[in-house]
C-alpha cells in the first residue's frame, strides 16, 4: 500500500497538463431529470381517522380505525387521510395503497408499537440489498402508484422499541440471508420471522411510481429510516430526521430512478443520504440500477454525509449532488464496494458543497468488508467533485481499490480545505485529476496514476 504523507507532499509536483472545465452538458442533464420527475396525483377526497373511531392519547390502538379509513378512501378511488393533532398509537404497520396521501397535520404524533410481533405477517422487502420476506416496515407501500406522506407531523418508532435490542443479535440471520442471496435461493424460501432478528425499515416504498415524502419528522427508527426500493418518479423534500441508532441511514435510494431529494435536515446514526442498487448475485440478477437522481440543498450530519454503496451490484449512474451542507462525522463523501459486488458506478457529479469537519473527506473504500469470497470487481469511474469548501479533514483523499479494478477517471476541481493532517492515501487509482485544489497552504494540480504494477508483491 502506498501513502503520500504530509512531509513528502510538500515536495510533490504532478507536472501534468491542466484540466478542462466540467462540461456544462452535465448540469443540463440534471435539469432534464428534474423536468421529467412527476408528483403523485391524489384525488380531492379527504377523511380523518377520527371519522372511523380513532382515540387520541397514545394508548388505544388506532390502527384499526386508520385501516378502515384507508379502505374507505380506496373504495372511493383514493384521497387524503388526515391524522389530526394529538398522539395516535399504532399497534403495527401502516400499509398505504395507491392514490393515497397520508397527511400528518401540525402537532400530530404517530407512535408505533415497540413489539416486533406487531409487524407480522411478513412482507416482501429488501434487507441490506437482498430480497427477503420479513418483518414489515412501520410504514409500507408495495406495488403502488400515486402515493404520499405529507405534513409537518411526527412519526415515532418508539424509544422503548424491542427492535433496538436486535442489532447485536442479527449477525447469524444476516449471514444466512447473504448466503441465500449469493447462492440464488428462491426468495420465497428466504423467510425471516419469529425467532429471527432482522430489523425493519421505518418508511419503505417497494415498487412505487410517483411518490412524495414531504414535510414530516421521524424519530426513533429501528433501522434504515426512509427507503425507496424499485421506485420511479419520487420526490423527498422538507423532511426532518433525528435518529441515531446503528444503521439509521436518513434516506436509502435503492434500485430507483428519477428521484429528487431536496431541502431536508438529517441528523443520523449512519449515512445521511446513500444510493444503492442491491447486493452481490441477488443485486446483479435483479439488475435494476439507481439512476437519474438529483440531491440538492440538504443539511446533513451523521457517521457519513453522503454515500454510494456498498450494495451497488445493480449499478449506479447519473447522480447529481449540488448545493448541500455536510456538518460533521466520520466520512463526508464515502463510496463503497468489494469483490463480492460487481456493478458499475459512473457519471457522478458533486458540486457546491460546504463541509465542516470530518475524519475522511473523500473516501473510496472499494475494499469494503465482504463475506462471499467473490471475484466480481466493481467499477467506479467518471466522477467529478468541484467547488467545495472545507474547514477540517483529517484525510483529504483515501482510496483503496483492488489492482484488477482501480478507481479511474476522477476529477477534483476548485476545492479548498483549510486544515488537513494527511493529504493522500492511495491504493490503485488511475487518472486522478486535480485542478486548483488547495490543501492547507499547498496547491495541487495535475494528474496522478498510482497502482500496483504487474508482478509486484503487496506489502500487506
Amino acid at each position: 500500500m502506498s501513502y503520500l504523507k504530509p512531509a513528502l507532499f510538500l515536495f510533490v509536483t504532478f507536472g501534468f497538463s491542466c484540466l478542462a472545465a466540467s462540461e456544462s452538458s452535465d448540469w443540463k442533464q440534471m435539469d432534464r431529470i428534474l423536468e421529467a420527475i412527476e408528483l403523485p396525483v391524489i384525488p380531492k377526497n379527504t377523511v380523518s381517522i377520527l371519522d372511523f373511531g380513532a382515540k387520541e392519547g397514545g394508548v388505544v390502538d388506532c390502527l384499526p380505525a386508520l385501516n378502515k379509513a384507508l379502505a374507505s378512501l380506496e373504495e372511493s378511488g383514493g384521497g387524503t387521510l388526515l391524522v389530526p393533532k394529538g398522539t395516535w398509537f399504532m399497534k403495527g404497520s401502516i400499509h398505504l395503497k395507491s392514490r393515497i396521501n397520508l397527511h400528518l397535520v401540525a402537532g400530530s404524533h404517530v407512535l408505533f408499537s415497540g413489539e416486533p410481533a406487531d409487524y407480522l405477517p411478513a412482507v416482501k422487502t429488501r434487507w441490506e440489498g437482498t430480497e427477503v420476506y420479513s418483518y414489515s416496515p412501520l410504514v409500507y407501500a408495495a406495488n403502488v402508484t400515486d402515493v404520499a406522506i405529507t405534513g409537518p407531523g411526527k412519526l415515532d418508532g418508539n424509544e422503548a422499541s424491542k427492535f433496538k435490542d436486535w442489532q447485536p443479535l442479527q449477525d447469524d440471520d444476516m449471514q444466512k440471508l447473504r448466503k441465500m442471496g449469493a447462492s440464488a435461493t428462491p426468495v420465497e424460501q428466504r423467510v425471516f420471522t419469529k425467532g429471527t432478528h432482522l430489523r425493519p425499515a421505518f418508511v419503505q416504498f417497494f415498487g412505487a411510481e410517483r411518490a412524495l415524502l414531504d414535510g414530516y419528522t421521524i424519530v426513533n427508527a429501528p433501522f434504515w429510516i426512509n427507503h425507496l426500493v424499485y421506485t420511479k418518479y419520487a420526490t423527498v423534500r422538507n423532511l426532518k430526521v433525528e435518529s441515531h441508532f446503528p444503521n439509521n441511514d436518513g434516506l436509502d435510494i435503492e434500485s430507483s430512478q428519477w428521484v429528487l431529494v431536496e431541502d431536508n435536515w438529517f441528523r443520523t446514526g449512519d449515512d445521511s443520504i446513500v444510493v444503492k442498487s442491491g447486493r452481490d448475485l441477488d443485486g446483479r440478477t435483479i439488475g435494476i440500477p439507481s439512476q437519474n437522481i438529483v440531491i440538492r440543498n440538504n443539511d446533513m450530519s451523521g457517521e457519513d454525509g453522503i454515500a454510494l454503496g456498498s450494495e451497488m451490484s445493480g449499478g449506479i449512474k447519473n447522480i447529481f449532488f449540488t448545493d448541500n451542507i455536510l456538518r460533521n462525522g466520520h466520512a463526508a463523501i464515502r463510496f463503497k464496494a468489494n469483490l463480492d459486488r460487481g456493478g458499475v458506478v459512473e457519471h457522478i457529479r458533486i458540486r457546491n458543497f460546504k463541509i465542516e469537519s470530518f475524519n475522511n473527506l473523500f473516501w473510496f473504500q472499494l475494499d469494503y468488508p465482504g463475506e462471499m469470497g467473490g471475484n466480481f470487481p466493481s467499477t467506479y469511474r467518471d466522477i467529478v467533485f468541484e467547488n467545495i469548501q472545507v474547514e477540517n479533514a483529517r484525510t483529504f483523499l483515501e482510496v483503496h481499490a483492488p489492482a484488477v479494478a482501480p478507481l479511474t477517471n476522477v476529477t477534483f476541481k476548485n476545492i479548498q480545505v483549510k486544515n488537513v493532517v494527511t493529504p493522500l492515501v492511495i491504493e490503485n487509482a488511475t487518472k486522478l485529476r486535480f485542478e486548483n485544489v488547495k490543501i492547507g497552504t499547498q496547491t495541487l494540480d495535475g494528474e496522478l496514476n498510482w497502482r500496483e504494477h504487474e508482478g509486484s508483491v503487496s506489502d500487506e
